[in-house]
């Protein structure tokens, strides 16, 4: 349950255990953030399902509809309803109210590994900015040739090729006084 999003989310792979084929979704052009940190999602269609709030004694069945999105979550639905900080959820029932009651353990775990799962995807996301932005090649090539540099040593230098496949690539000059090793 989130209190701060009036979305209702459904994870598509939980879609997939319930045995509920992608076919059945509505078209949706909905796309929305904060579910995933700097990350945009992109609805994959509209899904009403009915849910039942309660027990066989007392209980309520809501139509709600779901946001259908494509990526890995600890949890299987996102509830939007403004309960998340009490992790109660109450409503209006013909013979009282029905209140159920989340456990503060499992939220606890649940929003622990979604945070791992949103770090780790935005890991790929990044990577693959940085991929886009960079040329391999260009990665152990000096951005200055040696002469340009400031720095000026207080001992005796040689200059040393290690490039490993650039014949042509900026010398590095090491100290003459190190060791072999």
């Amino acid at each position: 349950m989130d209190g701060g999003s009036g979305l209702n989310i459904l994870y598509a792979e939980t879609l997939k255990q319930m045995g509920i084929p992608m076919s059945k979704l509505r078209e949706s052009n909905m796309s929305f953030h904060g579910v995933i940190p700097g990350k945009k999602a992109q609805s994959l269609g509209q899904i009403a399902l009915d849910v039942v709030f309660g027990d066989s004694k007392n209980y309520r069945k809501e139509n709600l509809t779901f946001e259908v999105v494509d990526f890995q979550s600890a949890y299987h639905a996102i509830l939007g309803r403004p309960c998340y900080v009490y992790l109660k959820l109450k409503m209006p029932d013909h013979r009282g109210v029905i209140t159920i009651t989340g456990n503060r353990q499992k939220a606890e775990e649940c929003f622990q590994n979604g945070s791992k799962i949103a770090d780790a995807q935005m890991a790929v996301v990044e990577l693959q900015e940085y991929q886009k932005n960079a040329d391999p090649s260009d990665l152990l090539r000096a951005k200055k040739p040696a002469t340009d540099s400031t720095f000026q040593s207080t001992s005796e230098t040689k200059p040393i090729h290690i490039h490993p496949t650039d014949p042509n690539a900026a010398l590095t000059h090491i100290s003459t006084t190190l060791n072999s090793k």
